[in-house]
């Protein structure tokens, strides 16, 4: 199947590109889009998992099935303030 990526702040410098598109297996989930990207992108590595996942715009877990042509994106923790 065929899916579409986001990724933001550090996962986009790390990646070199904040939209891009995957070819999976059926079911694959959120966090094995995680694995599978950390694996291709050592650079990604150095950085915690994401703090939350999206599909088609909606939070879910990590362990959420994916479909043909969903949206993920990969958000990252975020910190920082006084």
């Amino acid at each position: 199947m065929r899916i579409a990526v986001r990724t933001f702040a550090a996962y986009r410098q790390a990646i070199g590109q904040g939209a891009f598109t995957l070819d999976l297996p059926v079911g694959t989930t959120p966090g094995q889009v995680w694995s599978t990207l950390a694996e291709q992108y050592p650079d990604l590595r150095r950085f915690p998992p994401p703090a939350r996942f999206a599909v088609n715009d909606e939070f879910v877990g990590p362990e959420h099935a994916l479909a043909e042509q969903d949206e993920v994106a990969l958000i990252p923790p975020v910190s920082g303030g006084e």
